[in-house]
């Protein structure tokens, strides 16, 4: 999956790294590689967050798809253009311009290529199973999002799945665990 995420960062690299000045032509691999590195590591941060999971799960199944895509490419955005500025020596000016340019191109892709059944370059399972650290193995999470997508897991009836939601989730199941355990119990995992 690294190599599938690697590859998308470059079809997204063109304006933002491999023709920009601030970078070095010699080091154009090398700064497609730190902000694929910055994208998995944020996302993977994201998943051990309950806001972060909201967020994804949302993303994901396309609720609000844009302003969540907005909030996660800021929060990843972060990370990449501290690494750009200690590796390659730019200003933030420049790195909060790339991580700009780049990240909010690439996750949209990344949806755009999971959600496509004529694509099996990224698979949702896979992508919740990896960043998630194994935890979400044996969940259905195609289901989830689906779930997520029609509205069936807004239990407060506001409009949205949202952390609310998994709360009242978790109160009626005890309170117990993990929010990934709650999450599996909704379909029998």
């Amino acid at each position: 999956m690294f190599e599938n995420l690697l590859d998308l960062v470059k079809q997204h690299a063109g304006d933002a790294i491999i023709n920009n000045p601030a970078i070095p032509n010699d080091r154009n691999n090398e700064a497609i590689s730190e902000a694929t590195n910055s994208i998995a590591g944020g996302l993977q941060g994201l998943f051990s967050q309950s806001g972060g999971l909201k967020d994804i799960i949302k993303m994901f199944s396309g609720q609000n798809q844009g302003t969540t895509t907005n909030n996660i490419a800021q929060s990843l955005s972060g990370g990449l253009i501290e690494n750009l500025m200690s590796k390659f020596g730019i200003n933030s000016q420049s790195a909060g311009s790339i991580a700009s340019s780049l990240i909010p191109s690439v996750l949209s892709s990344l949806v755009s290529k999971t959600n496509d059944p004529n694509d099996s370059s990224f698979n949702i399972q896979d992508i919740f199973n990896k960043f998630s650290g194994g935890q979400t193995s044996g969940m259905d999470i195609a289901g989830l999002l689906s779930k997520a997508k029609s509205g069936a897991l807004d239990l407060d009836g506001d409009g949205d799945t949202d952390l609310q939601d998994i709360m009242q989730m978790m109160s009626k199941s005890g309170g117990a665990g993990g929010i990934l355990d709650k999450l599996k119990g909704l379909f029998g995992g």
